[in-house]
């Protein structure tokens, strides 16, 4: 599940989802490798995002550790204003799968989550990546116009369907989480002009 907090059914959707669209100042954000150190503030911001999933603060700390090469967080002035969890399948090398993605009000209208995204896939983790999978509730409509925007500037196919049901799975206690897949992935230009430095 997924939370891009800060935008509105009214907010055009290139703001939400298209990094390459920005002009202005320069992009403030560090994106890096998370830490160990940065498990109190990875769960802080995913507090502050509601309706994500609040998990434990020690899931948090493995994200930040055993799988800090394939979750990123996006760092300003020291403060973490933007959060990726994500993981290879182990049985489907090729996929790509994202957890959590947790973007703060303060970096609302950055197209923050769209490269956080690509920086995820140029990581040395990502090689040989073609298909990036996550899922999502219908009501979401940012994180689905987040993962369509990336669609289109990798030039690949958007498949939805039913995966976890609101009956089946969560005994009638949550929404219907579908599978979305994207792909096959196209490359894209990682190295935005207006970025500052980013870390594997």
């Amino acid at each position: 599940m997924y939370c891009l907090q800060g935008l509105t059914e009214n907010e055009p959707e290139e703001t939400a989802d298209d990094p390459t669209s920005k002009e202005g100042p320069s992009f403030p954000y560090r994106l890096r490798r998370p830490s160990p150190a940065d498990g109190p503030k990875v769960t802080a911001l995913i507090r502050a995002c509601p309706p994500l999933d609040v998990n434990s603060a020690y899931c948090n700390l493995l994200q930040c550790s055993h799988f800090a090469g394939t979750c990123v967080v996006a760092e300003r002035e020291g403060g973490i204003e933007g959060w990726i969890s994500g993981y290879i399948p182990p049985d489907s090398t090729d996929h790509f799968f994202v957890w959590q993605v947790a973007v703060a009000d303060t970096a609302r209208g950055l197209g923050l989550g769209g490269r956080m995204l690509d920086h995820l896939l140029s990581r040395p983790a990502a090689k040989g990546v073609d298909t990036l999978i996550t899922t999502i509730t219908e009501s979401n409509d940012a994180s689905l116009a987040l993962f369509s925007g990336f669609a289109r500037r990798r030039k690949a196919t958007l498949h939805k369907q039913p995966y976890f049901e609101r009956n089946t799975h969560f005994a009638g206690k949550h929404d219907t989480e579908w599978l979305i897949t994207i792909g096959p992935l196209a490359s894209t230009a990682t190295d935005r002009p207006n970025a500052q430095p980013s870390e594997n």
